[in-house]
């Protein structure tokens, strides 16, 4: 963990949340290496925060997946659990398809814009190799939907368990498999412009399925 550089103090206004978003995102993106042990004196050095917060943050993250307690009370961050992965993916991908059932009447002529936008930043991300840049075009493609579909209940599922599945992608987004997304988001942007509800929802379930072949080489693309 990269303590010696300690990163800009947290805003006390959203204190808890920025705390466990920027633990949950250094997990995601390696910067807490799987395995690694987390204290959590070290980890509110590191933010610029007291402990508080930071254990209130460490509990989130084990309800997500994201780290387990150890039987000496210390917290290490989770390896990828092909279990783990493949329940989140079955939750993650049954809200997505919820999520645009209810929202392909919902969406504007702007929305579908911007989803196009964010499926062409996707696809130039892959391209340039660029993993940090293509999670966060495919965030916003999906969001869209989400965001329009305006159930609570959907973001709330979605934020505790889409992590787990972003660790995998991560690995996923750096090789050619991830560019079969592509394809899958416009087939999914054509259905929700024409109205099909149901194919347009059957369409995002299976673009969170294509997931599944990683899960047989988790152990190789972990260790190349």
């Amino acid at each position: 963990m990269p303590t010696e550089h300690r990163l800009e103090p947290v805003h006390r206004p959203l204190l808890r949340d920025e705390v466990y978003g920027r633990l949950r995102d250094a997990i995601v993106d390696g910067t807490l290496a799987p395995g690694e042990v987390l204290r959590d004196g070290d980890l509110a050095g590191w933010l610029g925060v007291s402990r508080t917060p930071v254990r209130e943050a460490l509990l989130r993250l084990g309800q997500a997946g994201l780290v387990h307690p150890t039987p000496g009370r210390s917290t290490i961050v989770a390896t990828l659990d092909r279990r783990e992965i493949r329940s989140a993916q079955s939750v993650v991908a049954a809200m997505h398809r919820l999520a645009v059932h209810e929202s392909v009447a919902l969406l504007t002529a702007a929305d579908l814009a911007a989803m196009r936008a964010a499926n062409d930043r996707f696809a130039a991300a892959l391209r340039a190799g660029d993993v940090d840049a293509a999670l966060a075009a495919d965030d916003e493609f999906h969001g869209i939907p989400v965001a329009a579909a305006g159930n609570p209940a959907i973001c709330t599922v979605l934020d505790q368990f889409t992590p787990v599945l972003r660790r995998l992608e991560r690995l996923r987004f750096g090789s050619l498999t991830g560019r079969t997304s592509v394809s899958l988001h416009a087939r999914l942007l054509h259905l929700c412009e024409t109205g099909d509800v149901e194919a347009a929802a059957a369409t995002a379930h299976e673009t969170w399925q294509t997931l599944t072949p990683l899960l047989d080489t988790l152990d190789t693309l972990e260790t190349s």
